[in-house]
């Protein structure tokens, strides 16, 4: 089975790139075993959409963009659903 394709298509006319870039790079460096690519898609109109195996995960138009924990626990729940992700996990769990 392949490992899973992970896209980011994002708005040339917002000049989003180096915000889609740094998610890729976020995302490379937390499930480098996991993913077996990221593909930076342009497009125009605004748009901000990011999807795992054609499974759509955000959509800026609905949701604005992602915080990084929020995205990096999307992705680990679909690509290794069992891994701990350290100081991410612990910064949605609420405390006393």
């Amino acid at each position: 089975m392949a490992a899973p394709r992970l896209e980011i298509n994002y708005c040339t006319q917002c000049r989003w790139l180096l915000r889609a870039a740094w998610y890729a790079q976020e995302l490379l460096t937390t499930f480098e075993q996991e993913l077996g690519e990221v593909a930076l898609v342009p497009g125009t109109g605004g748009v901000f959409r990011i999807a795992l195996d054609g499974e759509l995960l955000w959509d800026r138009k609905e949701r604005g963009f992602p915080e990084l924990p929020v995205l990096k626990r999307l992705v680990r729940d679909r690509v290794a659903p069992d891994r701990a992700l350290g100081h991410t996990d612990r910064a949605a769990t609420p405390t006393d």
